[in-house]
């Protein structure tokens, strides 16, 4: 992957650029406290305050750290309570591993974050792997748009593909519709992205979405929830 190189953001933690679609993979303006603020505290928080059992389904697995971020909180979790995390994600253009092996996370999280970190990119693809007691990973070789799963199978989804203009085709609304059949009741989509057409994609979907703050200083995000009256 010529095209991809190393990047350093504003909180000094690394993301990726693609030269083919001039396009990083994490804000510019701190990867770690993007994927914290979005994924973490706005999306699995959130669902914890509801369910101990957690099904994750992430579109855009990409340099493994919105799963590094998942893995570190559910050790905290289970230190006090006890809860379960099947943790799904997709990713159609897997990273080499030379730009793994680059990337600074390890020496910027705990010491436990290191071997967790090897742990998940270690995994094989396509098979479940308890990289934890109680978290299982799952790492699909694919697309969204040909991932099958049971419906009403995930009850948190992760949607972090590169921008709407930069990879139309997954933020297509029938890839909306499916994220739909397959969340369960009250289940949570949560995305850094606030964008006009894919709000209203997600509510034609049959998602309720309301408005929420966004991170390091962009106005919005989107959670968008599952509400069966």
């Amino acid at each position: 992957m010529n095209h991809v190189e190393l990047q350093l953001t504003g909180d000094g933690s690394h993301t990726l650029f693609n030269a083919q679609i001039n396009e990083t993979y994490h804000s510019h303006k701190g990867a770690l406290a993007e994927s914290r603020y979005v994924f973490i505290h706005a999306g699995m928080d959130a669902k914890l305050e509801q369910t101990s059992d957690l099904s994750i389904l992430e579109v855009g697995f990409g340099t493994g750290l919105n799963a590094l971020l998942t893995m570190l909180r559910f050790r905290e979790f289970s230190r006090v309570q006890n809860i379960r995390v099947r943790y799904v994600s997709i990713e159609p253009f897997p990273l080499t591993k030379t730009l793994i092996e680059g990337l600074n996370y390890k020496s910027l999280l705990s010491e436990d974050a290191a071997p967790l970190f090897d742990a998940l990119h270690d995994a094989p693809w396509d098979q479940d792997v308890e990289v934890l007691p109680g978290f299982v990973l799952r790492k699909v070789h694919g697309r969204l748009e040909t991932y099958e799963a049971a419906a009403q199978s995930v009850n948190l989804i992760y949607f972090d593909a590169f921008a709407p203009n930069k990879q139309a085709d997954v933020w297509a609304l029938d890839n909306f519709r499916k994220c739909y059949e397959l969340m369960q009741p009250d289940g949570l989509l949560v995305s850094y992205c606030a964008n006009g057409q894919f709000k209203r994609d997600l509510k034609a979907a049959g998602f309720c979405v309301k408005p929420y703050p966004g991170a390091l200083g962009k106005r919005e995000m989107t959670r968008a929830s599952k509400v069966i009256d």
